[in-house]
């Protein structure tokens, strides 16, 4: 059961890095086109929680919808966690 553990920091640790790739390759796009204006949006989650912010209302939306769909999928793992969900072969 550990080893899932383990998987699971490696794929966030990964997760993480493409996120950061894909900021970088955003903002030299951008760059590239010949800059514009910029909308910032975000989602933090606290235990099933999202809490959600934007710059602009389309920014804030997609931001929503992200989070909405985090809580599911949490909500999700939380239940069948709790009922003893077990992975194939583990």
């Amino acid at each position: 059961m550990a080893e899932y553990g383990w998987m699971a920091v490696v794929a966030g640790f990964i997760l993480i890095l493409v996120g950061m790739a894909l900021i970088f390759v955003g903002v030299l796009w951008q760059a590239v086109r010949g800059g514009g204006s910029a909308e910032v949006g975000g989602v933090v989650v606290i235990g099933p929680l999202p809490i959600v912010f934007g710059s602009s209302e389309r920014a804030f939306m997609v931001a929503a919808v992200l989070g909405i769909i985090l809580l599911v999928l949490a909500i999700a793992l939380f239940v069948l966690l709790s009922r003893g969900f077990s992975v194939p072969g583990g």
